[in-house]
């Protein structure tokens, strides 16, 4: 595959996120669901996204019938109060949000309503449940494109359910789905099988989206060794990483 990276650009990537500029999967907006639990939590924690090269966070709070009842409006009122405290720390570091959508009956009516907070207003970043895959699954997708938006799959290689991923991955994008992996993956950090389907996406160029996840501290501490690793070179290199084109 061509690399976009000559010899000397791959060693000026360094060990921080100053070539991916934008994370696109966090949860950082306080006590709306099981991220950050404080305001002063979300400050130092994006103060951490900012030491580590970060110039533009999407956090993307849930958004889940049975679990976290957020809606468009009331992240975005706690994103304002979010950026409010971040100007009076002098953080410089650029603050959005959108949503991280559990498929569910609750969902498929937002998209009929076309209600949707969406990354860049473009993608829909949506999740599952982990074990098992929804019967309606090509439908979701279908509606998201009709509805006018790109479908952004969170974290594909964490779900159980995938048993071949050759041939469900596949599939998943000749129905027009873009993948957002978590970088924590490559380091074994949620098991061996969400490791092993991380490296078969990035080995297959089916990359779009890196993303932390992050919940809290651990999360930002597991990042440091992702990106002193050279399989975060390794991914930048084969795949056609968007989240730049965010910022």
């Amino acid at each position: 595959m061509f690399s976009f990276f000559t010899r000397k650009s791959k060693e000026s990537l360094g060990d921080d996120a100053s070539m991916l500029q934008t994370d696109i999967h966090s949860h950082l907006i306080p006590a709306i669901d099981d991220g950050s639990r404080s305001m002063e939590e979300s400050i130092a924690l994006i103060k951490m996204f900012e030491k580590l090269g970060y110039k533009k966070l999407i956090t993307t709070p849930h958004i889940m019938d049975k679990a976290y009842g957020n809606s468009k409006e009331s992240i975005l009122s706690n994103l304002e109060k979010l950026k409010h405290a971040c100007e009076s720390e002098n953080i410089a570091l650029t603050i959005e949000a959108a949503a991280e959508y559990y498929v569910d009956e609750g969902f498929m009516k937002l998209i009929e309503k076309s209600e949707l907070l969406a990354i860049d207003d473009e993608y829909v970043l949506f999740e599952t449940s982990y074990i098992h895959r929804p019967i309606d699954l090509e439908s979701v997708i279908y509606n998201i494109k009709t509805a006018g938006y790109k479908p952004l799959f969170a974290h594909p290689e964490r779900y159980k359910y995938i048993k071949d991923p050759q041939r469900e991955f596949y599939e998943l994008k000749e129905q027009g789905v873009s993948f957002q992996v978590n970088l924590n993956s490559f380091i074994g950090y949620y098991g061996k099988q969400a490791q092993k389907h991380a490296m078969f996406l990035h080995e297959n160029s089916m990359i779009s989206f890196l993303g932390s996840d992050v919940h809290g501290e651990k999360h930002i501490e597991s990042l440091k060794r992702v990106f002193k690793n050279k399989i975060y070179h390794e991914i930048m290199d084969n795949n056609n990483i968007l989240n730049s084109t965010l910022s």
